[in-house]
């Protein structure tokens, strides 16, 4: 899959699951469980024990069924690690340039972080494919929707911060898709092997984006 099939993927679809957690038992089962509810693009975060290997058992249970990445990934050599484990997008917290060249050598859709008007031009002039805005929970939807003003033609993806109660708020102000972590990948039900619970909540965050932009687009 090229960088263009994965970014169309990602839009397409519409959430980003974060997967971070303090063990990488049952991460698998968590990565399938958020695909019986509708989310197929999903992130490992290098914060996980063992992320390496948790990215490997995912990409060879789930394969193209899903569209795999990497997270908190701080530098080009654990951007290659992720790859070479089965990763197809690298998104990081803050811009690294030498992250965005080594996504761009491979033909890999990179997400660098930004959160003011100069990082996210920096990040944008970088070679970002994507930029995410985080962390987002601390000026929420309306400060999105005044960076997209004066930079419409960037792609945005607000992550932290992003809830049910809030998804729909950040899609109105010009988010390309949603970074969706705790309040998808709910540490209690990971914790307790609550599977279902994932599920649940990959399905309620689909529909939300699903009945958004119908909104969006019946407004437009």
């Amino acid at each position: 899959m090229n960088k263009w099939e994965q970014l169309r993927r990602v839009t397409s679809t519409g959430i980003v699951a974060v997967i971070r957690a303090k063990s990488p038992d049952l991460l698998v089962d968590v990565a399938e469980a958020l695909l019986a509810g509708g989310v197929d693009v999903m992130e490992v975060t290098f914060t996980v024990p063992g992320a390496v290997r948790v990215l490997e058992q995912v990409a060879a249970r789930l394969g193209s069924r899903v569209l795999l990445g990497a997270g908190t990934v701080l530098d080009s050599e654990t951007a290659r690690i992720a790859m070479l484990a089965g990763a197809e997008f690298i998104v990081s917290p803050s811009t690294n340039l030498q992250v965005i060249e080594l996504c761009r050598r491979y033909d890999k859709a990179v997400m660098p972080g930004a959160l003011t008007p100069t990082e996210v031009v920096q990040a944008w002039q970088a070679g970002a494919d994507i930029v995410k805005i985080f962390p987002s929970d601390v000026l929420g939807p309306t400060h999105l929707r005044a960076l997209r003003g004066p930079l419409p033609q960037v792609p945005m993806l607000p992550t932290g911060g992003v809830s049910l109660e809030t998804a729909a708020d950040f899609l109105k102000a010009g988010a390309c898709a949603l970074g969706v972590g705790s309040s998808l990948v709910e540490p209690k039900a990971v914790e307790s092997g609550d599977l279902k619970r994932i599920e649940f909540l990959a399905s309620q965050f689909v529909r939300i984006v699903q009945e958004t932009r119908k909104q969006i687009g019946s407004s437009a």
